[in-house]
């Protein structure tokens, strides 16, 4: 059994094509479909339902795949390891963050200090973000989603208000606090629901009885701000994302009277998968900066 063997039958049951699998990985078909039929003959099991010209995985091919996933994310994960010490990687992260409001400072100021540094950045649900994480897709994220598991450390980073923002026309404008029964008949401008501060705000807001009436629901946060300035709507911010915008949105009133209008940012990572020196250092550095962060918020209150 070799290593080609198993890329080619990798490719194969992803795509469950073989002519596609074939022009993927620039080979005959026939050729393909030999490979494949060796590996199936040296198991001793069948990997594929064959339907006419559709193939499909069935369980021995699922759990075959399982491994030799496993196998090829060890050889990438010892290539870096090697390169690592070798010195001949100048470094690749993959990063996550649902946090974005402090990603272009941390960003630029790290690749400031490490130019030839490679850094992807990845968007997607936190159901797909955990899975990433447990198959070595991605190096490190920072969120304030729980991300939980055997092999998931988290790292708390800050813990910080929300606050809720009006406009200037508003009757609460020139208050500096509100209780959050004030709150209930209010007209809100949003995030559209399946955005995790969205789901924490509508979780929060039920346990103080009410649901928030939300008239405008958008899926950028900047849309927010243009929304707030034309009257439409009083929104819930955490305080960094305020902070970056204050000039935009001076009106904020802290909520007095509900503990739990807080958000924690973590940073999560897998501890079963290797990381570079590259993403060693941009962990550290992140720490550095929120701490550095924090303690710039402490100053200016």
């Amino acid at each position: 059994m070799e290593l080609l063997q198993l890329k080619y039958f990798q490719t194969v049951a992803r795509l469950e094509h073989i002519t596609k699998a074939a022009e993927e990985l620039k080979i005959a078909q026939p050729s393909l479909s030999k490979t494949i039929t060796r590996l199936e003959s040296q198991l001793g099991a069948p990997l594929f339902d064959r339907q006419g010209r559709n193939i499909r995985l069935n369980p021995f091919g699922k759990a075959f795949l399982v491994r030799v996933d496993r196998i090829f994310r060890e050889l990438d994960e010892g290539v870096r390891e090697v390169r690592d010490m070798a010195g001949l990687n100048r470094g690749s992260i993959t990063l996550s963050a649902s946090i974005v409001s402090m990603l272009p400072d941390l960003i630029g100021e790290f690749l400031a200090l490490y130019p030839n540094v490679h850094l992807r950045q990845v968007l997607e649900p936190s159901t797909v973000i955990k899975r990433m994480l447990e198959d070595g897709e991605i190096d490190l994220c920072i969120t304030a989603e729980p991300i939980e598991g055997p092999d998931m450390e988290c790292l708390p980073l800050r813990t910080e208000e929300i606050f809720v923002v009006v406009h200037d026309q508003h009757p609460l404008a020139g208050k500096s606090s509100v209780s959050i029964y004030d709150l209930k008949d209010e007209v809100f401008i949003g995030l559209q629901q399946g955005f995790w501060f969205r789901t924490m705000i509508d979780n929060l807001c039920r346990q103080a009885g009410f649901v928030p009436n939300m008239k405008i629901e958008v899926n950028e946060s900047d849309a927010l701000v243009l929304l707030l300035r034309r009257h439409l709507g009083i929104l819930f911010v955490p305080e960094t994302a305020w902070r970056k915008r204050a000039e935009f949105m001076p009106h904020r009133l802290r909520i007095t009277d509900h503990p739990n209008f807080v958000v924690t940012t973590g940073l999560v990572w897998s501890k079963k998968h290797y990381l570079s020196i590259a993403a060693q250092r941009f962990r550290e550095f992140i720490i550095d900066f929120y701490n550095n962060e924090q303690g710039n918020s402490l100053n200016n209150h």
